[in-house]
């Protein structure tokens, strides 16, 4: 049984979720604030994280922060009443795997948060088996223990950043349409903008490329989408 923290400062709101997906057969637990959701993470395990932006002590912005930079690559979905593209790209680059704005339907949110455990427990890499590595620039990627090494040192990826790169990496040599990474990694196209994957390529090649400004292992084609370039 997946488990699930909900972590949200809105009582109705927080209490409305656990309900709902416990109805959907989850295991849950809550917290009220920012502060007492970080000291859960660092305490539990969770399959996933369900957590508001604007909290009182800390945001879950900062929460997102806070656990990817301590290592901790829990799919997380943020919430927020807010709907600039600024948010949710500063949301995304934080460490966040899926965004959901304010009103939201049950449904929606139960369904981002199958498609996120479902490509979760099926990240399995192509033509690498256990104890195999694969040299991708500057990066040693281990897709069995889901972990990333430059120079020995861990490098912090998201879910969804292991997924675009093992989706391109399955492609390689090949061009893939923007449309074809919306459709195969994000699952849905309710916010996700084709600048949204710009953004995820420009991290990625900040992370792989020795030159990033001049990439030579993700390489963008002009009115389509990408190519990675991998033996």
């Amino acid at each position: 049984m997946y488990n699930i923290l909900i972590v949200e400062d809105e009582e109705a709101m927080r209490n409305g979720l656990k309900d709902n997906l416990e109805f959907e057969g989850y295991q849950t637990d809550t917290a009220e604030d920012g502060k007492i959701g970080l000291q859960k993470i660092n305490y539990n395990n969770y399959d996933l994280i369900v957590m508001d932006v604007m909290m009182p002590n800390l945001s879950g912005f900062e929460v997102c922060k806070k656990i990817r930079a301590a290592g901790n690559k829990t799919p997380v979905i943020l919430l927020t009443a807010r709907g600039e593209e600024i948010d949710k790209i500063l949301g995304l680059e934080l460490g966040a795997d899926d965004y959901i704005t304010k009103p939201f339907s049950v449904r929606e949110l139960i369904a981002r948060i199958k498609a996120i455990l479902r490509r979760t427990e099926n990240i399995n890499a192509p033509n690498i088996t256990p104890n195999q590595f694969l040299q991708l620039g500057r990066l040693k990627l281990d897709f069995v223990n889901y972990a990333a090494y430059e120079n020995d040192n861990e490098v912090s990826l998201t879910h969804r950043e292991f997924e675009l790169i093992k989706y391109l990496y399955e492609k390689r040599n090949q061009t893939v349409s923007r449309d074809d990474l919306l459709k195969n990694i994000w699952d849905q196209n309710v916010f996700t903008t084709t600048r949204t994957i710009d953004n995820f390529i420009v991290k990625l090649r900040q992370k792989i490329e020795d030159d990033p400004n001049h990439p030579k292992i993700i390489l963008t084609v002009h009115g389509i989408g990408y190519k990675m370039i991998a033996k």
